[in-house]
């Protein structure tokens, strides 16, 4: 048996409840990860509401956390590249990770990076992977271009201003006044408090943009880009009339695990050009807490779960 945080009904957060459930076997194609923490993610009110299920592929009874950072306990017979003992960081496509132990595929993980602590780690995967796969492989973001970051100082976005200056591009983030700060700390070249200003009186001509936020924020930024360009939503499909009226290009975002991706933000990471913002770390049992938090779009960085002690060295 393990803990886990369950819900056995969709709805909103208070529908989850702390349980003791059977621990998962893993078929011959899976590891068995012991979780030592697991982040919060804007996703997870999605899928415990039961709106999304046939796209997240859920059923009830729910396990939550699309983020872990642990150990392989025990490997099936197909498994080549994980083996028990293995520090891993990852992303399970069908959640879990708020328990003791989940199942994971090889391609859902790889190995934890190694300047951080299993905390930091699990602040990682999901909103990484989503800022990596918009600026790396939709928007084939390139030196010397600009890109404005709705949201930099959240979980998406404070990634993407990372590997936006990774990648050598001049980027515009938006935040509200508290965030102005975080922003800069980021590598920000010019940080937007969206309370005070219009953004699109300073972006202009942009390469692209990533837009966690949606409808008004969506609705105005076609405007501030170039011809050619793009216009990237995590919420909501880019208008094709306006796409075609401006010349510009849209994409819908939507994250996918993949092992060779989270290798190269574990080498970023390593390498100092990326480091996730971790502003709470609470017991698994706290988690419906964690929950009401996220829900609100308003977190600075990632709130993450611990489940278990960081293991000694």
């Amino acid at each position: 048996m393990m803990k886990a945080v369950v819900a056995h009904e969709y709805g909103a957060p208070d529908v989850l409840k702390f349980e003791e459930v059977p621990r998962p076997e893993p078929q011959d194609d899976e590891a068995l990860v012991r979780i030592i923490a697991s982040s919060v993610n804007p996703a997870d009110p999605l899928t415990l509401s039961g709106k999304y299920a046939k796209e997240f592929g859920t059923h009830l009874p729910l396990i939550p956390g699309y983020d872990i950072a642990g150990i392989v306990e025990k490997t099936g017979a197909n498994i080549t590249k994980l083996k028990a003992g293995d520090a891993v960081y990852g992303y399970p496509t069908f959640g879990g990770g708020w328990a003791q132990y989940v199942t994971v595929k090889e391609w859902e993980v790889a190995a934890k990076p190694k300047s951080l602590n299993f905390v930091e780690a699990a602040a990682v995967p999901m909103g990484a992977l989503t800022a990596w796969q918009s600026l790396a492989d939709v928007a084939k973001l390139q030196p010397g271009q600009t890109i404005l970051i709705h949201g930099g100082s959240g979980g998406v976005g404070s990634f993407a201003i990372q590997i936006a200056k990774a990648r050598g591009a001049h980027v515009i983030a938006t935040a509200s006044t508290a965030n102005q700060d975080l922003l800069k700390q980021l590598g920000t070249d010019v940080a937007v408090d969206y309370t005070k200003t219009k953004f699109e009186d300073v972006a202009k001509n942009v390469d692209a943009v990533l837009d966690p936020v949606g409808k008004e924020t969506l609705a105005r930024s076609y405007g501030v880009v170039k011809k050619g360009g793009i216009v990237m939503c995590l919420v909501a499909l880019p208008d094709r009339a306006e796409l075609q009226k401006r010349g510009i290009h849209g994409a819908a975002i939507s994250a996918h695990p993949d092992a060779a991706d989270l290798t190269q933000i574990a080498h970023l990471i390593d390498a100092g050009k990326i480091k996730p913002i971790v502003t709470q770390v609470l017991p698994l049992g706290e988690a419906i807490a964690a929950q009401q938090q996220a829900a609100t779009h308003h977190t600075r960085g990632k709130i993450v779960l611990r489940i278990a002690d960081e293991p000694k060295a």
